[in-house]
């Protein structure tokens, strides 16, 4: 949409410019307030129209990017979820394969269908290694062909998909070209429709002339929203919004009506904020449940509520992008909200119930006129217009939909659907959050011996305070944020237990190079899934000079063959930390304050130069003489799963610190700290800086 102006117009406003922007309800960030009080409504709109047509001259603005045919599909995202790649019902690792149709089935149960996907497959594990998010893409299951098989299993489902761009990522791997050419290419080599530009806000131009270059433009949904010029090429962007009882507007979607915003606040538990200033905004959500491993599922009422939310506006999708929107339409009754998306023939009134009790009474009133009927779409029927007013229920903190039209007939499908599902309020189901319990999996036990095997340590039994805390990022100190030990009733990120531990041996270095490779030789195992295994050999055998330095990229799978092959196991986490602390609670193995010369130097670098020999640094020893344990290589535990997430407890952190974001997968040097490192597939769980160590069992 190229817009036009009068030339009038455009002479007076420019005069007027000298003073600029005069107006009585200036934006507030990403969104515009509504009328103090329903009398203000005139000069309200009369307000925010002017301030719309400086914006436009300002800007210089041209729409011709929202008439692209290839980006057209953006007007109708109305449902999007940030869906981690480590989701256990997108990908099978057991059998191999992804599970597309499973992830999209369980949606479709659970709150309807969805329009597009985000496949997020970088933070929070990025930094491990130096891995840049290029690599891990590429570290997929299957690489970009198997990526490819994947985004057209979605397509045939008739979902589009997008993957994410980080610009604070750039402490690791070098690509070599600059961002926007990387990503472009990357985005045209996997068939991607779509990238999300996290904390973006508005990806730059050079974004936009990279992608066509390829020959393959994708649409650019940065993460904030995309302020003056920047609109005009990005398609999409997410909404991080206020919520006042009077609700307020998309300053995005009011410049720019075909502007697709998608609401999200992913830790919220009640999404009635969110779903209702949606609704009224005639825009799309962000269904992101699975965030950073950490579930927060949907609630059966607002799932619901996505479910007929989503079905109306895609059944009204043209009129939703009306350049003639009405947001704060005149209504009836109090706490109830409307927009109206006029049409060239029909009109669009979506409602919202801020109040917490029901209204069923006259809600607007209407024009008669030959020929045009009134359907209640929330409610599936079709009502009469008595004395110019129409009459309909709108639940408590409930919705509404209103459809004006000459052709009723060409509804009668869809108001039987919505019909059926409005036998049942949203009332009638629960709203309750609940955290989804975690399990541990099990390590099974070993041979019990009378003395230490070769190469590992005796570790007394006693009581232990075993204390920890997990060093996820984000979360806060929610429920569900890290994980649930077996003792516990809910994950949580503070962990305190007082253990009563068994005897047990644990190696005294962490497995070795050359002690792997003892391992090949004898049972010539070669996983299924090789990628990246042993990515720093060459030819079936480790580097020179490298036999005495901890073996990485080793999945936890690999890890647990080798301990199946030597009699032993993997350590319990609580394990380790014992043999690493002792009794006496101290923050590193050597004490309690930081020894820079009891663990490698650090490295910073863009590539990694490779752990240092497990034998470097001997002034690390814990109490026990168990050595190597922090600042190496980060070192497999304990995993933990649920329906939909699966993770690993690393221990000890690694000597790579990869600089410039501290978003970057963070150190865990300190005893009392574990990173949480989320499980996808063994090609891109191995890590350049993750070993292990085995521990097996006493008399």
């Amino acid at each position: 949409m190229l817009i036009r102006m009068r030339p009038t117009i455009f002479l007076l406003l420019a005069v007027c410019s000298l003073f600029g922007q005069d107006s009585n309800y200036r934006p507030d960030r990403e969104q515009i307030p509504g009328p103090p009080s329903p009398g203000d409504f005139a000069n309200w709109l009369a307000d925010i129209k002017n301030w719309r047509i400086e914006k436009w001259i300002r800007m210089g603005y041209d729409g011709s990017e929202y008439a692209r045919p290839e980006f057209k599909w953006t007007q109708r995202d109305f449902v999007q979820p940030q869906m981690m790649a480590e989701e256990r019902f997108f990908y099978d690792p057991v059998a191999g394969r992804y599970t597309v149709d499973r992830y999209l089935d369980d949606l479709e149960k659970r709150y309807g269908a969805i329009d597009s996907v985000l496949i997020w497959h970088v933070y929070p594990n990025i930094g491990i290694d130096n891995r840049s998010q290029f690599d891990l893409l590429r570290d997929m299951p299957g690489g970009i062909a198997g990526l490819r098989q994947v985004i057209a299993d979605f397509h045939r489902r008739g979902v589009k998909v997008l993957f994410p761009a980080m610009p604070w990522e750039h402490g690791t791997r070098e690509e070599g070209v600059p961002m926007w050419q990387a990503v472009a290419r990357q985005m045209a080599e996997v068939g991607a429709d779509g990238v999300n530009g996290d904390t973006f806000d508005g990806l730059p131009r050079a974004f936009r002339t990279a992608s066509d270059r390829t020959g393959h433009p994708v649409v650019f949904q940065p993460e904030g929203a995309p302020d003056d010029e920047a609109l005009a090429w990005n398609n999409q962007s997410w909404g991080y919004w206020k919520y006042p009882a009077v609700p307020m507007i998309s300053k995005q979607k009011w410049i720019e009506p075909r502007h697709m915003v998608n609401v999200c606040r992913r830790w919220a538990r009640d999404k009635t904020d969110d779903l209702q200033a949606a609704f009224f905004n005639g825009v799309g959500y962000e269904s992101w449940e699975n965030v950073w491993g950490i579930w927060n599922q949907i609630t059966p009422r607002d799932a619901e509520a996505l479910r007929r939310i989503a079905k109306i506006e895609r059944r009204t999708a043209d009129l939703l992008i009306s350049p003639d929107w009405e947001p704060h339409t005149p209504v009836l009754q109090t706490g109830i909200y409307a927009s109206r998306f006029p049409g060239a023939a029909e009109t669009l009134f979506t409602f919202i119930n801020r109040g917490e009790y029901g209204i069923n009474a006259p809600q607007i009133i209407v024009t008669s006129q030959a020929g045009l009927h009134y359907l209640d779409l929330w409610h599936g029927k079709e009502l009469e217009l008595g004395d110019g007013a129409l009459v309909f229920e709108i639940e408590a903190h409930g919705y509404g939909a209103l459809l004006a039209t000459p052709h009723p007939e060409q509804y009668g499908a869809f108001l039987q659907e919505m019909s059926q599902l409005a036998r049942n309020p949203l009332s009638s189901l629960p709203h309750q959050w609940q955290p989804l319990p975690q399990q541990q999996i099990a390590i099974n036990e070993t041979a019990k011996q009378a003395s230490a095997p070769a190469g590992m340590v005796s570790i007394p039994g006693g009581s232990f305070d075993f204390r920890v805390s997990g060093i996820e990022i984000e979360g806060s100190d929610d429920v569900g944020v890290d994980v649930q030990y077996p003792w516990e009733d809910q994950a949580r990120r503070h962990h305190l237990k007082k253990l009563e531990i068994r005897p047990f041996y644990i190696d005294r270095f962490p497995v070795t190079n050359a002690e792997f490779k003892q391992f090949l030789d004898a049972t010539h195992y070669h996983p299924r899934d090789d990628h990246d295994f042993l990515k720093d050999w060459s030819n079936g055998n480790y580097p020179q000079g490298w036999a005495k330095k901890p073996v990485t990229w080793v999945s936890l799978e690999d890890a647990r063959e080798y301990a199946k092959w030597a009699g032993k196991r993997l350590p319990h986490e609580w394990e380790w930390q014992y043999a690493a602390q002792g009794a006496d609670g101290r923050l590193y193995p050597w004490g309690d304050q930081w020894n820079p010369r009891a663990v490698p130097p650090p490295d910073t670098d863009h590539d990694l130069r490779g752990p240092t020999d497990v034998d470097a640094h001997p002034a690390g020893a814990s109490p026990f003489g168990v050595m190597d344990l922090v600042g190496n290589v980060w070192q497999w535990t304990d995993e933990y799963v649920d329906p939909h997430t699966r993770a690993a407890i690393l221990r000890g952190g690694s000597y790579y610190q990869p600089q410039g974001s501290h978003w970057y997968f963070p150190p865990a040097y300190k005893l009392t700290e574990h990173g949480k490192y989320l499980l996808m597939a063994p090609s891109k769980d191995r890590a350049g800086t993750l070993g292990f160590r085995c521990a097996s069992d006493a008399l």
